[in-house]
């Protein structure tokens, strides 16, 4: 008799996890089988932001419970903040749209930007492909060729912005050193047209993701003459041998107020591209997101696809990406203050 209680115990049990609550394995399978789901990609067309992210989708539907479609769509504007706040107050929280945007803005939110409509301790933080190696590079037709020579040029390097990196460390760099070397312009909607605008030469130089850098522009760091775009200094240790040997921004910051703003402001590049759920997306969804793009990551189809595209990959957990969010927002008040700067007037 009690073999029989036991064995109809493990039954209804075993049914409860097939046909129970929405916290079930099968509740998730049933629930994306034969729906799609979209990313959002806060960047133009071209760019990193986009070629990590479609390089990814191209890959997981495999790994996800009920083999979803997945759709990539750009939505661009403010660097990266429409999508973050959008994804936030206006994206339905079922588990079927996540967001790819420049978490930059997490400083923001953590120095108090009115812009800022989100709290980042809130999303569902999916993981992240890559983290991030920032890098400084000037056009051939500039003359310059090295950091040092840019500290003796004698006039601000006109670089070009779509927001993030473009901004931050060269006005990090400007302040760091007590100089205006970079005379930075802002309002460019992605990477790809401010390479358009240094190949007309209405720009000299760019601020940006060595990692992005060395896949989609790509041609220009190949390239001879006034046409070549040419890194003179980088941010962590990147495993490409074209810089490792440029100055790195740490050695170029000096005292203790400038390191800990560099510091603080370097805590994003741990989980650069990420991709984030809205709020309030059920649990059992944000652990199938992150189970599902932590295969990607490691399927060899995508690392093949990724290396076609010599994409950097370095696979950040969602778990990780809280943490480093919460480090970021937990910053001290007299950090805050020293990187107000990064705030829009």
């Amino acid at each position: 008799m009690k073999r029989t209680v036991v064995g109809t115990v493990s039954l209804i049990i075993a049914l409860a996890f097939v046909a129970g609550p929405s916290g079930t394995a099968w509740s998730v399978e049933d629930f994306f089988k034969g729906k799609t789901i979209r990313f959002i990609v806060g960047a133009s067309p071209g760019g990193g932001y986009d070629t990590y992210t479609r390089t990814a989708a191209r890959h997981i539907s495999k790994h996800f419970p009920g083999n979803p479609t997945p759709v990539v769509q750009n939505l661009t504007g403010a660097g990266g903040l429409i999508v973050a706040n959008y994804l936030y107050n206006k994206v339905k929280p079922d588990g079927l749209t996540v967001g790819v945007w420049n978490n930059v803005f997490l400083l923001h939110e953590a120095l108090g930007s009115r812009r800022v409509h989100f709290k980042g301790r809130n999303y569902g933080w999916v993981g992240a492909p890559v983290t991030g190696w920032p890098s400084c590079a000037v056009m051939g037709f500039t003359g310059i060729k090295s950091w040092d020579e840019l500290l003796k040029h004698g006039k601000p390097l006109k670089v070009g912005s779509a927001g993030g990196t473009g901004t931050t460390l060269p006005t990090i760099l400007n302040i760091a050193t007590g100089k205006k070397l970079f005379d930075v312009v802002t309002g460019y909607k992605g990477t790809a047209i401010v390479r358009l605008a240094l190949q007309a030469k209405e720009l000299g130089g760019v601020c940006m993701a060595f990692e992005s850098m060395r896949v989609t522009a790509r041609s220009m760091l190949d390239a001879e003459g006034d046409k070549k775009l040419i890194p003179i200094l980088v941010h962590g240790n990147p495993p490409d041998k074209e810089v490792q040997g440029l100055p790195r921004v740490t050695d170029l910051v000096q005292g203790k107020e400038n390191v800990a703003m560099l510091n603080a402001w370097a805590v994003q590049y741990n989980f650069q591209r990420p991709v984030t759920l809205p709020p309030g997306t059920p649990k059992e969804r944000v652990a199938a997101w992150r189970n599902a793009y932590a295969a990607t990551l490691q399927d060899p189809a995508f690392l093949a696809d990724a290396k076609k595209s010599k994409l950097n990959v370095v696979y950040v957990s969602g778990e990780e990406a809280e943490r480093h969010t919460e480090t970021i927002l937990s910053m001290s008040p007299e950090t805050k203050e020293r990187l107000k700067w990064m705030l829009p007037k």
